[in-house]
Parts: C-alpha cells; sequence; structure tokens
C-alpha cells in the first residue's frame, strides 16, 4: 500500500521568482560597476584585477572534451561563446584608499600629466562649447619644483593607503560606436605592497594596456553589465508565475489572489507587473576560451579551416559590425546587448573543479554570416566553390 510522505506547500509550489533582487529598477550603473575586488595577496607581484570590454555577438565553436575519467573525455562538444572587443585602456591616475571602521576612505588622487580628450570629455556635460580647461592646471603640477607636490601625494599613499587602484578609461574612438566620451573606471592593483603598487601605477601612466596582460587563455573570469531593457512586463513574464486557466474572466496572465483581508496592504513578497530588464548584474566563472590581437588576419583559424580568417563572421557581427582591436571570447552568454559596455574582473575564488582547470582546445571557430543559414566560413572559401561569377566578368 502506498504510504504518503509529509511534505509543503514550499516544496510542492515553491514561489515564483528570487527575493533577493529587489527593488527590480532600472540601473543607475550604466557601464557596470565592481562592488568587489579579488582578496589581495602580497607576496605576488602587482598586477591589475580588471579590465573593461564591449559585446560583439555569439558564435559557436567545436572543442575537444578532456577531462580523464569523465563520459565525455576525448569526445567534441559544440560550446556557444561571445566575443567581447576589448581595445587597449590607459592608465591617467591613480587613487589610494585608507581602511576604516566604517569601510575604504580614499586619502589622496594623483592625475597624469596628458589626459586625452577621451577622458576629459567624460567631466563636461557639453563639451564643444566648454573652454576645455579641465586639468590645465594640474598639470602644471609637474613641472613646478620638478613635480615635487605630486610626488609628495604618492608617497602620502605609500606611507598611509592599504588599497592602490588606477584609474583607467577606455579608447571608444578605436571602436565604431559612435561615442567621443571614454568610460572610466578604477581597477585594483594586487600583489606587492603599497609602495611596490604605486610605482607600478605610475609606470603605467599615460601607457596603454592590454587585454593579454591581466587574462590569460583558460582563466575563470566574472562579467559585470547591464541586462538588455524589456520595459514594463506583466507578472508571468516578471515573475514566471502560473497562468489561470484558460475561462478565467478578465485575463488569465495575472496572480489570483494578492494576499489576505488582513493586513490590509499588499506585500512586498507578492508577485506584480513592472519594469523588466536593464538591472545591474555580476555573472560569476566565465571561461576564457581564446585571447585574439589585433591585426591577426588567422586569430580563428584551425585545423578544419580551408583558409585563414579573423574573428569577425562574414557580413560582420549583427548590430555591431568588424572587430578590429583586440578581442576575448568567452564560454556562454554574457549580459546585455550588443555595443554593451562590459566589466571583465578576475575571478574571486581559488578554482579546484576539474571543469574549471580544464585547457581548452579548439578545434573549429564558426565564422559563417550570423544574418542567416551561412554556408561559407570567409568570402575566399565562398569564391572558390562558387567559381568565376557571370556578375563579376567584364
Amino acid at each position: 500500500q502506498h504510504r504518503s510522505t509529509m511534505s509543503h506547500r514550499k516544496f510542492e509550489a515553491p514561489r515564483c521568482g528570487n527575493l533577493g533582487f529587489l527593488p527590480k529598477k532600472r540601473t543607475k550603473r550604466h557601464a557596470g560597476r565592481i562592488r568587489s575586488f579579488p582578496k589581495d595577496d602580497a607576496a605576488g607581484s602587482p598586477h591589475l584585477t580588471a579590465f573593461r570590454g564591449y559585446k560583439a555577438g555569439m558564435t559557436h565553436v567545436v572543442r575537444g572534451v578532456d577531462r580523464p575519467g569523465a563520459l565525455m573525455h576525448k569526445r567534441e562538444v559544440v560550446d556557444a561563446v561571445t566575443v567581447i572587443e576589448t581595445p587597449p585602456m590607459v592608465v591617467v591616475g591613480v587613487v589610494g584608499y585608507v581602511e576604516t571602521p566604517s569601510g575604504l576612505r580614499s586619502l589622496t588622487t594623483v592625475f597624469a600629466e596628458h589626459l586625452s580628450d577621451e577622458f576629459r570629455r567624460r567631466v563636461y556635460k557639453n563639451w564643444y562649447r566648454s573652454k576645455k580647461k579641465a586639468y590645465t592646471k594640474y598639470a602644471q603640477k609637474y613641472q613646478k619644483d620638478g613635480g615635487a607636490e605630486i610626488n609628495a601625494e604618492l608617497d602620502r599613499i605609500k606611507k598611509f593607503c592599504s588599497v592602490v587602484r588606477v584609474i583607467a578609461h577606455t579608447q571608444v574612438k578605436k571602436l565604431n560606436l559612435r561615442l567621443k566620451k571614454a568610460h572610466i573606471m578604477e581597477i585594483q592593483i594586487n600583489g606587492g605592497d603599497a609602495a611596490a603598487k604605486v610605482d607600478f601605477a605610475k609606470g603605467l601612466f599615460e601607457k596603454e594596456v592590454n587585454v593579454d596582460t591581466v587574462f590569460t587563455k583558460d582563466e575563470q573570469i566574472d562579467v559585470i553589465g547591464v541586462t538588455k531593457g524589456h520595459g514594463y512586463e506583466g507578472v508571468t513574464t516578471r515573475w514566471g508565475v502560473t497562468r489561470l486557466p484558460r475561462k478565467t474572466h478578465r485575463g488569465l496572465r495575472k496572480v489570483a489572489c494578492i494576499g489576505s483581508w488582513h493586513p490590509a496592504r499588499v506585500s512586498t513578497t507578492v508577485p506584480r507587473a513592472g519594469q523588466n530588464g536593464y538591472f545591474h548584474r555580476t555573472e560569476m566563472n566565465k571561461k576564457v576560451y581564446r585571447i585574439g590581437k589585433k591585426g591577426d588576419e588567422s586569430s580563428c583559424s584551425t585545423d578544419a579551416d580551408l583558409t585563414k580568417k579573423g574573428v569577425t563572421p562574414m557580413g560582420g557581427f549583427v548590430r555591431y559590425g568588424e572587430v578590429n582591436e583586440d578581442w576575448v571570447m568567452v564560454k556562454g552568454a554574457v549580459v546585455g546587448v550588443k555595443k554593451r559596455p562590459l566589466v571583465l574582473r578576475k575571478s574571486l575564488m581559488k578554482h579546484s573543479k576539474r571543469k574549471h582547470l580544464e585547457t581548452i582546445d579548439l578545434k573549429f571557430i564558426d565564422t559563417s554570416s550570423k544574418l542567416g543559414h551561412g554556408r561559407f566560413q570567409t568570402a575566399e572559401e565562398k569564391s572558390k566553390f562558387l567559381g568565376p561569377l557571370a556578375s563579376k566578368q567584364n
């Protein structure tokens, strides 16, 4: 005879939607914000812990699985991957923080002598009507007394600060994004003591930092950004509640009961319609499959390819275009629409799982057209297959 086991409604019909993400409202951090950096280890050498890129689009790859003992070992799998364009960033300043009982407090900030217009545009609301004088008086400190005031501030950071971060900006003029204002962010320096951190930061002033100096292939990284916005949506889409029966009066994509008579107000835990998407999110542990360099025409070539090819698919990435700068290929999808600025951060945790430590061997990277059902990987391959076209003859 069947013996009924005791249960509870929270197991039979668990609530819909996570309350940990409340309030579901549009973010104020449009370019992504790092809320916490990886834990510092003074034993290592100074290094940067984050970088910024722009989402270009997705494709798929074929790779061999190298996981001894697993069912899929030595088999081939197809993975979806995202390409993020990461032009070199420029370091323009350093800021030092002291630890207080109520958290970090910035002690002082030192900027570089020469700052680009991309960076200074971000300071102004209206660039073309301004006098464009930002940081001109600050730059004179480098000439006065051989930069004594600047060196004094750097010494203060070395003496008092435990956390040192560089101020860096992207070079949006290298991308075809119709943007002129750079995206600015603080990037923490981990490794070494405070003096070593400051010297490392000072050595990077006004210099370009490439993405391959921050991340390596097969590394796990975190992606921080803003999700795709969907506007005002109902409870079924926004919270995943069950639809009511077909014959329901006045609609069925609703919550039937929004609470008891008393307490005489609607609880915050009841699903309601409202804003969906354009939320700030951090996605952890995305594996770096490949890092490509600017100008490398065979950056996506593998043994399976007939011709050498770059990362840009035929016809360009849809709603993005061509990738002409450095790029990073990560496993799976990332938040946001095309062209969205994303923050790539070193992982917060020490990895021990085999799938996290696995070395990736790409057998094939798809670069066929993403506008339709692409047959060819490159234009050269297409012309070889089709032969001389009548339309191209004189």
